[in-house]
């Protein structure tokens, strides 16, 4: 098994951000997690990729062992943090690999800070025009006619957004357990000794409704999203892209996945990954290792 190390870096920011370190060799790989998760489940990824890719993946502000000194406000934040991570570390000709939140958080990286990435992959990706967070409903479900705007509303949701918080603070591990297994694994669940570990990944998280405002609110597309004006500048990613759904994903709509496609434009390639939900490291690992290496060799060989 390939080694990986978990170290801390200093931002100028004052925040310190956790991270783990895969050996290998020149191409640079950057992996970005989701909401309610770390680099911890990244895991099988960091074990199982070619060694010729040195593997990096961060614990974002508030997430995993990294600090939260100051609330983010917006994914820029977090695509800032991930700019000072690089720059800490001498970074700069990098893959970056994007996984539902973090997907955003690429995104957002990419076209403010474009020379320092080669290849973009999004995986089970939020959308160019974010994701949206609905009211919970009489009946308990989300009331898609009714799209929160506020910070403060978002906090107060009582079927998302207070009922994950309550999970977190009175460390519910049965309920973060069956949420998983309802709306993330499809195929395949982790064994019982790793599913113990992400659960004590998952109650790492300091920034819940922070990070559903967030992305409520993160649009870099050229239309309204309905709470904020998009800034246009997906047309502004000019790498390739690689764009991956589950066609099981309970999380990321099809809907979703093809704003990605239309705002960003030519230079996307769409790959589909059958029979896997919102979590295709562990619905099917080995397809997807295989469809992130061969984009990364695709487009190797146009570089020479």
């Amino acid at each position: 098994m390939m080694d990986v190390s978990l170290k801390k870096v200093q931002l100028p920011n004052g925040e310190s951000l956790g991270y783990r370190e895969r050996e290998g060799g020149e191409d640079v790989v950057v992996l970005v997690h989701g909401n309610m998760t770390s680099s911890k489940h990244w895991d099988l990824v960091l074990e199982n990729m070619n060694s010729k890719y040195k593997v990096y993946a961060i614990d974002l502000r508030g997430f995993g062992v990294s600090t939260y000194l100051e609330p983010i406000s917006s994914i820029k934040d977090f695509s800032d943090d991930l700019k000072s991570f690089l720059d800490a570390l001498d970074l700069d000709d990098v893959a970056l690999v994007g996984w539902s939140m973090g997907g955003a958080v690429c995104q957002q990286f990419c076209v403010d800070y474009p020379s320092y990435c080669n290849r973009l992959l999004l995986l089970a990706s939020g959308s160019t025009r974010g994701y949206p967070f609905y009211a919970t409903g009489e009946n308990g479900l989300p009331d898609t006619n009714h799209r929160l705007k506020t910070y403060e509303e978002v906090k107060a949701d009582p079927g998302k957004t207070l009922a994950v918080q309550k999970a977190y603070d009175t460390e519910d591990r049965e309920f973060l357990k069956s949420m998983w297994n309802m709306l993330i694994y499809v195929n395949n669940k982790p064994d019982e000794e790793k599913c113990e570990e992400y659960v004590d990944d998952i109650l790492t998280q300091r920034n819940l409704a922070e990070v559903y405002q967030a992305l409520n609110q993160f649009n870099i597309s050229a239309v309204d999203n309905e709470v904020a004006q998009g800034t246009g500048q997906a047309q502004d990613i000019n790498i390739p892209v690689l764009v991956m759904r589950g066609d099981m994903d309970y999380v990321i709509t099809e809907k979703m996945t093809n704003e990605i496609l239309e705002d960003i434009g030519e230079n996307t390639t769409f790959v589909s990954l059958p029979g896997c939900g919102h979590s295709p490291l562990v619905d099917d690992l080995s397809s997807l290792i295989q469809t992130l290496e061969q984009f990364l060799e695709e487009k190797e060989h146009h570089k020479q």
